[in-house]
């Protein structure tokens, strides 16, 4: 069965840009619970793609001890499924390299936490 993307597009007939812009619109939306800015404007997805029948998604968190550590990916996976209609699968990892640093942050992000210009 195929998820409904946008304007009626399936999953099965949406260009590959179509599905990963959903993805991202999606991701922006999930926060991290201690900072309260979106994993996007946190640089913290590092790649979205699909193949034929999924969507895989790179993610890190700001250390290896983050106690969203089990929750992020979970939030993630369930706002990109609902972005793509529940009928996908998302695979979500949790990788490690490259290390995450204040600095994959977008300039608001990282203002908004006190960073001064880069």
């Amino acid at each position: 069965m195929s998820a409904p993307i946008t304007g009626g597009e399936t999953f099965s007939l949406a260009s590959e840009s179509a599905v990963v812009n959903a993805t991202w619109s999606a991701l922006s939306t999930v926060y991290d619970p201690e900072l309260c800015l979106d994993v996007v404007s946190l640089g913290l997805v590092y790649d979205v793609r699909r193949n034929d029948t999924e969507v895989h998604v790179e993610l890190t968190l700001t250390t290896p001890g983050c106690p969203a550590s089990e929750s992020l990916p979970a939030m993630a996976r369930a706002a990109i499924s609902e972005a793509l209609g529940n009928k996908v699968a998302v695979d979500v990892r949790v990788v490690w390299d490259p290390p995450w640093s204040p600095a994959m942050m977008t300039e608001t992000a990282a203002r908004s936490l006190g960073f001064r210009g880069r």
